[in-house]
């Protein structure tokens, strides 16, 4: 039988630190016998395509070049 989940103020800090300025991402809250033993943020960054031409530079930099070219050309 499942133990009952023990979150204390401690464990609500902590939640509350890994969700801080998280825009786009998630937490994983890994729970062993009624108690939390482990938290896994992953965190996503999105970045806006503000120009429909891919090939303009952005930031002094050039667009990445495709890693590999198709079998046709």
């Amino acid at each position: 039988m499942a133990k009952p989940l023990k979150v204390d103020q401690v464990w609500m800090n902590r939640i509350a630190e890994q969700l801080d300025n998280m825009e786009f991402g998630s937490l994983h809250i890994v729970v062993h016998e009624g108690q939390i033993v482990q938290m896994e943020r992953t965190e996503r960054k999105r970045f806006g395509n503000t120009s429909s031409d891919a090939s303009k530079q952005v930031s002094g930099r050039t667009s990445p070049r495709p890693l590999r070219k198709s079998g046709s050309e």
